[in-house]
């Protein structure tokens, strides 16, 4: 259940999308949280690794600018910008299912982002029905073959969701998702009723960040930490690509100032109040900064 004291408690949550994210981004997060006693949960992409093809929205003007804002090439590597635009990409769970365990093991909240990242990403608005089902079984059943249990939680690739994949993905019996951003804990409407409750990402990311506004590495840990507001729930999702990899020093001394600043970590479930303590709510879609396309976020109250 949730920890009481949440005035500066922000809950962590890790996205690893990739191939090589799981590989080298997991395992130095890994021992980086362990010096400093935190504990997170990990959202695991354990299917194919076809993140390259994001390559053909190159042609989308945002999503450009977006790339060329964050510095995409230096900031994920060119390995991960090609993976599975010639070849099909390698499957990721089966590569590295003793991170995952180890993720685990160490004492983190572990649930499934995605089995495809790239497909639900770009094309879930099309899929069928059984397509979206298959996605979510396919993960889920990896992810709970590498554990040697059932994942409780689960996280949309990319904030990528509507209607019909909430209402598949209640079919598995999980304890919360984190599908959308927003402001505070809610349980989305499905089909007339209160749905498994929805932990909504709250802080923006570093690529949404990152060149705007006259945000740099410089200040961006500053920045970061300002927007963290006592007596609010606050959700910082970090990429296993980017804090783990490209980013770790100055996520690093993300870490340090924070608990300078009396800012604890602790992984989302902690966050969850009483099921019937929980406000229901809706989901819609629309516009998250510094990102390109529409995004499912928390309704308005």
């Amino acid at each position: 259940m949730a920890s009481r004291n949440t005035d500066t408690c922000v809950g962590l949550r890790v996205d690893v999308d990739t191939y090589r994210g799981t590989r080298d981004g997991v395992p130095a997060l890994l021992d980086l949280f362990s010096a400093r006693g935190i504990l997170a949960t990990f959202f695991f992409t354990v299917g194919p690794d076809n993140m390259g093809r994001h390559l053909w929205r190159l042609a989308n003007p945002k999503f450009l600018l977006k790339m060329l804002r964050s510095k995409a090439a230096s900031l994920y590597g060119w390995d991960i910008l090609l993976r599975g635009v010639l070849w099909p990409g390698p499957g990721i769970g089966a590569a590295f299912a003793d991170i995952i365990k180890r993720a685990s093991a160490s004492g983190h909240e572990v649930g499934l982002h995605a089995w495809d990242h790239h497909a639900w990403q770009v094309r879930l608005q099309s899929m069928a029905e059984d397509e979206i089902e298959q996605q979510v079984s396919k993960g889920y059943e990896e992810l709970r073959s590498i554990l040697g249990r059932a994942p409780t939680c689960s996280a949309a690739a990319g904030w990528v969701c509507n209607d019909t994949a909430l209402r598949i993905k209640e079919r598995f019996g999980m304890m919360y998702h984190s599908d959308c951003r927003g402001h505070s804990i809610f349980r989305p409407r499905i089909d007339g009723s209160p749905g498994t409750p929805q932990i909504p990402s709250t802080l923006p990311t570093y690529d949404e960040m990152i060149g705007h506004n006259g945000i740099s590495d410089s200040n961006f840990n500053a920045t970061m930490l300002d927007l963290i507001k006592p007596g609010q729930l606050n959700v910082l999702t970090i990429h296993a690509e980017v804090e783990g990899i490209a980013r770790q020093s100055l996520f690093r001394e993300f870490l340090d100032e924070a608990k300078r600043r009396s800012i604890r970590f602790v992984p989302l479930g902690e966050l969850m109040p009483e099921i019937d303590k929980i406000p229901v709510g809706d989901v819609t879609s629309g516009p998250i900064e510094g990102r390109a396309g529409q995004f499912c976020v928390q309704a308005a109250a």
